[in-house]
């Protein structure tokens, strides 16, 4: 379980296919604290720590990212070089400072716009239709592995969805938001409560 509240980037040293595909992330973290088996969202992406190593504030470890996986999130987004947002699993008592966030990509979204307001950059996100019921004006989403608040919707003729977010100065600076630009993908997931109360409207119809 994680916030989307990113207290870090990494950025993938390297990445090979050993049937799943294995990548080292590099990271200000110390490894002292990274346990073996610990869950970090890399991107909004939950995966499992399966060796680590270097010295604080100059650590790496390593995960395995299934098939599957790589199906369902940013197409390309697992190759060497590439900047992750990240963020460590919540342990009991922790500050609950965005939203509740699983891990789990939900679907992969494009920037169709990014304009100046005021110090904030307005995003506006296109999404798929198999998503667009669970967006809704001030709820929450996640993008990159963000928690964000949806400030406007706009559901297009296809059945998708347009939505816009405003990205303060302090998250551009310390996520890899700053640096998208438009027709960048970026890996999204629905806030879990928008999920649950979806299923219980579709079962009372």
């Amino acid at each position: 379980m994680f916030t989307g509240i990113v207290t870090a980037i990494g950025t993938i040293k390297e990445s090979e296919s050993r049937g799943d595909l294995r990548a080292t992330i590099a990271c200000p973290y110390d490894p002292a604290h990274i346990a073996i088996g610990a869950s970090i969202a890399c991107s909004g992406v939950c995966l499992t720590v399966i060796e680590r190593g270097g010295s604080a504030g100059d650590a790496w470890f390593t995960v395995d990212i299934s098939g599957e996986t790589q199906t369902r999130t940013v197409p390309g987004r697992w190759t060497a070089g590439t900047r992750l947002n990240l963020e460590p699993a919540l342990k009991l008592g922790d500050e609950l400072g965005g939203h509740i966030v699983t891990g789990h990509v939900d679907a992969v979204g494009t920037v169709a716009a990014l304009a100046p307001e005021g110090d904030s950059t307005r995003l506006t996100i296109a999404a798929p239709k198999e998503i667009a019921a669970y967006i809704a004006p001030k709820g929450s989403i996640t993008v990159d592995g963000v928690s964000l608040t949806v400030n406007a919707v706009d559901d297009q003729p296809d059945g998708s969805v347009h939505f816009g977010l405003n990205i303060i100065p302090h998250t551009a600076a310390v996520t890899t938001l700053g640096t998208l630009q438009a027709g960048s993908a970026v890996n999204l997931e629905i806030d879990v409560l928008a999920r649950y109360l979806q299923r219980m409207q579709s079962l009372r119809a």
